[in-house]
This record gives structure tokens, sequence and C-alpha cells, in this order.
């Protein structure tokens, strides 16, 4: 197991709220919890490109899978759709370029 140090900060009521509650609804220990969501922000902003080299593309896809996406989106609040659907893609690619 990886070594652990404590973390602890004052934090606005409102948000202490909204953690605790996202919290309980992940099923997760407090941990586990803070640890997934420091490790998602960081991929995240490691992912993010400024906007001046972004591009937008643009698919129709299925109901059933919106559905699915959607799902999988909002039981992670914490996570967005667009983040999610970069990181499939990003995972999808990566897999491929390694067997290349």
């Amino acid at each position: 197991m990886a070594q652990t140090k404590n973390l602890c900060a004052q934090i606005p009521i409102a948000l202490h709220q909204k953690v605790c509650t996202n919290k309980e609804q992940s099923e997760l220990t407090l941990n586990q919890y803070v640890t997934q969501l420091i490790t998602e922000y960081y991929e995240m902003k490691e992912m993010k490109p400024s906007m001046a080299q972004t591009r937008t593309p643009a698919l129709q896809i299925s109901e059933e899978l919106f559905a699915r996406i959607k799902k999988h989106v909002d039981a992670m609040p914490h996570l967005t759709q667009k983040a999610f659907i970069t990181q499939l893609i990003t995972k999808a690619l990566d897999e491929i370029e390694a067997q290349e």
C-alpha cells in the first residue's frame, strides 16, 4: 500500500455539504472519495489544452448510447460529459497506438 499523508483544509459550508452528499452517493470512504476527486482533477487538468488549441468534433449518437454516457456522468458529479468522453477517446487511442 502506498504511503499516505493527512490533508486538512477549511472549506465553505456549502461546498462541504455538497462533498458529503456526493461522497455518500458514491459509497466510497472519505479517504477514497477525496483521493478520487483530487486524482481526477489533476488528470483533467493535465489533459486540458488551452482553448486556442482545441477543436470540436461533432457527431450524432444513438439515444441508447447517449443514455449510457449520461448514466455514468450523472453517477460522477465531479466529472463533466466532456471530460468523460475525452478520457474514453484518449484511452482508446492510447491502446490503439500501443498496438502499432
